[in-house]
Formats: C-alpha cells, structure tokens, sequence
C-alpha cells in the first residue's frame, strides 16, 4: 500500500491543529453596542455690536481657562463708561450741595409723574427678567442676556427708590438729612449705571471658561459682529461624550451613573465612560450607526460622559459593553 507523502501528513496535521485552537482559545463572548464620540460646544458672544478688533484664537487652538479669545472694538463702551462716570460725579456733587428747602405743589407733580414713570418702568422690566429667566432655564436664552435683563431690572428700582424718595422728600418739611437720602438714591443709580457698564466693557472682550478646543470661528478681525451673535465656539474637554444605542432587551441593565467600558481605533485598550441619560422611548436603528444585522432593531440612545483628561476626536465610533 502506497503511503501519503509526508508534507501532505504534517498539512494535515497543522489544519487540525488550528481548527482546535479555533475552538478552544477565549473569545471575548459579550454583546457590544456601536456608538460614536459627540460633543457640546460652547457658543462664546458679545452683547453689543461692533467692529470685531481682534481674535487671539483660531480653529483647533487649545485654551485653558482664562484664555483671551476675541475682543469688540471698544471705543463705543469707552464713551459709555466715561458717559456713566460723570453721571456719578455730577450726583455725588448735587448731593453734598443741597439746599434744605420745600418743594412748591409744582414740583411735587413733577415728582408724582417721575414715581409713576419708574414704577411702570420697573414693573416692565421684571417682567422681561422674569421672561429671560424662564427662557434661560429651558436653554433658550444665553446667560449674556439674562444678566443684562437683571441689571435692567437693578437700574429701574433705583430709579424707582429715587423717585419716591424725591417725592417724600417734597410733600414733607424737609431737612438736610431727607434731601440727601433722595440724593443719596440718585447717586445709587447712576453708580449702577457705571457698574453695568464696566461689566459690558469685560463681556466684549470674554475669555475662555474651561479648558479645550476652538471647535469653530465665525468672523474675522475687522468685519461687523452683531449683537449676541456667537464669534467662535469652545469644546471643553469635559463636555466630550457617547453616544451608543443599546437593544430594548437590554436597556433595563443601563442606570444613570453606571460605568461603561469601550474599545476605538487606536485607543490605546479598554476604556471607560459614566452614562449620563437613558433616552425614555425606543427608536428604530439611527443610520449613523446602520449594519445589516441591526438594521430591524429597536434600540435606545444612551449618553456618557467621557473623561476630561483624555479627550477624543468627536466622530469617532466605538464599541461599547456593559462591563
């Protein structure tokens, strides 16, 4: 009987050797989900128009905290500031130079006319304040405007406290001591005036408010920025996150605050993740992330937040697993 050759034996040989160490070595058996890396860019502003001076950063710039970013030209709020200033002045010198005498009926209509238009003035800006506040709750205002509909609010009771101060001062036989409380009302606004208006000088030039990356630029120096109109949008490195669908036979396994591992493309290992919200209802696969084997699935988003220290390109896809 003719033998086999002897390289078509150790062939043999070598195939079922495989084919057992296909079978016996360890697999990773746990289900993954697909996902990707997201992000939540912040949209940095000014609330005046103007001119934009300059813009210290440009697109893909790393910035830490503190970091100047753009500037408006500031010839406008100078004038503003200087405007204010001499407002304060003036009212400081008429409140040490008041003379003790009473006011003539006149004067006190004027005075009755001023309380009355303060007080609608002041009425009219709570209500924007309390409508910025409700917006703002909701993510549909930006902070920039809530807090000039606050210090509109602050300036219109001062004016108000003024007002009424003038006129109790006249209707009563007043001395120095009621006289200066009215001035003394009056110097209030015109010091919160100046306060508002130094504090739009710093908000035309922002600064960074974490550390990350310039996502994007929407002007360049010398072109016309207007009001509240972002310039440039800052990705923090602490707002990077996933977003992954997990199957509805395994969403009641995912809780708000678990910790979540994942894999990427040269991701350097293992990594981990803290899920921050389980969408309530169920949506049918999302096309970024469509296969073949999960294209009929009804999945629900999942989002965790990714670490600070290690930040990764927004995009990227990733594979997660429970534990």
């Amino acid at each position: 009987m003719k033998r086999p050759p002897i390289p078509l034996l150790i062939l043999a040989l070598l195939a079922v050797v495989a084919l057992a160490a296909w079978f016996l070595w360890p697999r990773d058996t746990q289900e993954r989900w697909l996902g990707y890396v997201e992000g939540e860019p912040l949209q940095i502003a000014a609330p005046v128009s103007g001119t934009l001076a300059s813009r210290a950063v440009d697109r893909g710039a790393s910035v830490k905290p503190g970091d100047a970013l753009f500037s408006i030209d500031p010839v406008v709020t100078e004038a503003g500031t200087a405007q204010a200033a001499a407002q304060v002045a003036a009212a400081q010198a008429q409140a040490a130079d008041l003379a003790v005498q009473r006011q003539r009926q006149p004067e006190l209509d004027v005075s009755r006319a001023a309380e009355a238009a303060a007080s609608a003035q002041l009425a009219k800006t709570q209500k924007d304040f309390d409508r910025y506040a409700a917006l703002a709750a909701k993510g549909f205002a930006s902070r920039a405007q809530l807090d000039a509909a606050r210090q509109a609010r602050d300036v219109a009771a001062a004016s108000l406290a003024q007002a009424r101060a003038q006129l109790r001062s006249g209707e009563l036989s007043v001395g120095r001591a009621s006289q200066q409380r009215a001035a003394s009302a009056d110097v209030a606004n015109a010091q919160a005036a100046l306060a508002a208006q130094k504090h739009r000088q710093k908000e035309i030039a922002p600064v960074s408010p974490a550390s990350g990356v310039i996502e994007q630029t929407y002007y360049n120096p010398g072109e016309w920025v207007p009001a509240n109109a972002p310039v440039l949008s800052v990705l923090p490195n602490d707002k990077r996150k996933l977003r992954f669908f997990v199957p509805e036979g395994r969403i009641a396994a995912i809780r708000p605050g678990q910790t979540i591992h994942f894999t990427c493309d040269d991701c350097g290992g293992d990594r981990t993740a803290k899920v921050s919200y389980v969408a309530p209802r169920a949506e049918y696969t999302p096309p970024v992330i469509y296969s073949e084997r999960a294209r009929s699935k009804l999945v629900f988003l999942v989002e965790a937040w990714l670490p600070a220290d290690k930040p990764l390109p927004l995009g990227l896809p990733v594979s997660v697993r429970a534990q």
